[in-house]
């Protein structure tokens, strides 16, 4: 990428239940990134991650909400933003396996409750905000290797 370029930005609204759509955003992301020529591991941290946060609110959220995409020369950003219910305990959502999906979600193959920690193993920066009866804000932050720069 570029890095005089400026940053490129992406907007996808999340249906709740859309489980026909699920994917499709975190695809798209995944497409673009490749097409900026970000390197295969970065592509593929941002697009789990995604994939995920998608997946959280196709699953979770009351309303839907909002996956957004911002990507500069040194860090690829992730916003995923719903007016669901709120998370009451993060530190209990973040442990593996924890899920509060319905049965019927997790008899489709979802809710298994490895969304938000992969989304963590996936960040370099990882910010979860949640109200109960407000919604929730995830930003994930990838950052983008320099083109060139010696292994640290």
């Amino acid at each position: 990428m570029d890095p005089g370029a400026g940053a490129l930005e992406m907007e996808f609204s999340i249906a709740r239940y859309d489980f026909t759509a699920a994917g499709e955003a975190a695809t798209k992301i995944k497409r673009v990134l490749r097409q900026l020529g970000l390197d295969a591991e970065t592509v593929r941290r941002v697009a789990v991650a995604a994939y995920e946060a998608e997946m959280n609110l196709v699953i979770h959220s009351t309303q839907g909400g909002r996956l957004a995409l911002s990507v500069d020369s040194d860090k690829v950003t992730l916003t995923a933003e719903d007016t669901g219910p709120g998370i009451p305990d993060i530190d209990l959502a973040m442990r593996e396996g924890y899920s509060t999906a319905p049965d019927e979600v997790r008899e489709m193959g979802f809710g298994a409750g490895m969304g938000l920690p992969n989304m963590k193993r996936c960040a370099d920066q990882f910010r979860i905000e949640s109200a109960v009866g407000s919604g929730t804000t995830v930003e994930i932050v990838v950052k983008v290797p320099k083109v060139g720069a010696a292994d640290a």
